[in-house]
């Protein structure tokens, strides 16, 4: 069995500091959506994404792989928004399994007031804290892991 490539200075804390900033940033859109707008991050992100469909709807299973998460977890935060009457749910006319999520008026309403609010909360926590050049290697450097997981295909609940 190979030992393992543990990791060098540089490479952990490169590591501690993705994990700390994930977690940090994370926690302060989850307060700032929760106190402003009654949303968790993944209840907005749901409206962020059906907003962006060209009908303002997506199944179900599309909407679980844009917001890479699990099926369950979808429905259930679904189901809350849902039952705030900002999303219904209605069945595919071509697929008796298939599910659509649709963004409501009231989803609408909500998603506009949320925003402002949540852009300026990214801001703070990220975008204006990091210099052009470092928001440019974040971008790039993240973007490479993603693909890379991606074409894996490791997905939530997989």
């Amino acid at each position: 069995m190979d030992e393992p490539r543990w990791l060098n200075e540089n490479e952990m804390a490169a590591w501690r500091g993705f994990v700390a900033a994930t977690n940090l940033v994370a926690r302060h859109l989850e307060r700032q959506l929760k106190e402003d707008a009654g949303l968790s991050h993944t209840q907005y992100e749901i409206l962020v994404q059906l907003s962006a469909a060209p009908d303002g709807s997506l199944r179900m299973t599309d909407l679980a792989d844009r917001l890479l998460t699990s099926k369950s977890g979808l429905t259930y935060q679904v189901g809350q928004l849902e039952r705030s009457g900002l999303v219904s749910r209605r069945s595919c006319p071509s697929d008796v399994r298939g599910v659509f999520a649709e963004i409501t008026d009231q989803g609408w309403e909500a998603l506009r007031a949320a925003a402002p609010g949540h852009v300026a909360a990214v801001r703070e926590a990220l975008i204006d804290v990091l210099t052009p050049a470092q928001l440019t290697a974040l971008a790039d450097s993240l973007g490479t892991v993603a693909n890379r997981l991606r074409c894996r295909g490791d997905r939530p609940g997989d």
